[in-house]
């Protein structure tokens, strides 16, 4: 109770300074409310996946917010809202199609039965507001990344990364939801397709859309926010995403071994190319 309470006068704080100078500090409270919010909910579902489905929302949010606080009303920024908003609210949608009601996640319930009765509250921290953190300092970048006017090559680079990462990201998940509807492919190795390229096309997208998002930091000259696509491809690569899966795969499915021979695990390779 007592670390709700203070989470509680951390909300307050960052309202009370939250004014027009400190963007940051009212899109931490806002993120952190909805992941406050959300955290109530999952105690009622008994089910902390919700916390998946929310992620790409929460982007949208805070770029929205972004763009309110900051004052930007420029066809860029708008622009740029509708790119986060595109790739935000589709990775929602998936993930809501793909998991509602299927139960929680395999990753939240063995750590339900970690924690058994203390779960209630470990997960606000070890789920919710790690992920709220996250998202608040991932998402930073969208301020300078709204902050001019005028397109530029790096604007359109960007765009061109955005579009490619979103074939990858949206085609890739496309293709494993049709693959997995097929009951004869089950314990099988999807390896047709952009899954021939690479073995995880969603998350090398997701990445790949990240530094599109950057590209149009680039000509404000704030370079330091190059963090914010490093912490996205590092997650994707090493922490929740390729790593985790991996390991997972290689347990489940028998012919992993060898898909793995022939495919990379992230960066793409041409077609009709082997390793």
């Amino acid at each position: 109770m007592a670390r709700i309470i203070l989470l509680l006068m951390l909300l307050a704080v960052c309202f009370f300074l939250g004014t027009r100078d400190y963007p940051f500090l009212t899109g931490a409270a806002v993120i952190t409310s909805c992941l406050f919010v959300l955290w109530l909910i999952s105690l009622i579902l008994q089910d902390s996946s919700i916390i998946d489905i929310f992620w790409g929302m929460g982007f949208v949010i805070a770029v929205w917010f972004y763009r309110y606080k900051t004052g930007f009303s420029d066809l860029r920024s708008l622009i740029f809202c509708i790119m986060v908003s595109l790739w935000g609210l589709r990775l929602s949608l998936y993930l809501a199609i793909r998991n509602i009601g299927k139960g929680e996640d395999y990753r939240y319930r063995e750590w339900r039965q970690q924690y058994g009765q203390n779960w209630w509250w470990v997960s606000l921290f070890r789920v919710f507001l790690l992920q709220g953190v996250i998202l608040w300092v991932v998402s930073s970048l969208f301020v300078p990344a709204m902050s001019r006017t005028s397109f530029g090559f790096s604007e359109y680079v960007g765009i061109y990364f955005w579009v490619v990462g979103i074939l990858f990201e949206a085609g890739g998940d496309w293709q494993l939801m049709q693959f997995k509807k097929d009951p004869e492919n089950r314990g099988k190795v999807l390896n047709t397709g952009l899954w021939a390229m690479t073995r995880h096309p969603n998350y090398f997208g997701d990445a790949l859309i990240w530094w599109g998002y950057f590209l149009f930091v680039l000509p404000s000259g704030q370079y330091f926010y190059v963090f914010s696509p490093l912490l996205m491809s590092f997650l994707l690569m090493e922490v929740s995403g390729v790593t985790l899966l991996e390991k997972k795969l290689s347990e489940s499915k028998p012919g992993y071994a060898d898909y793995i021979k022939n495919v990379p695990a992230f960066f793409p390779k041409l077609p009709g190319r082997r390793r």
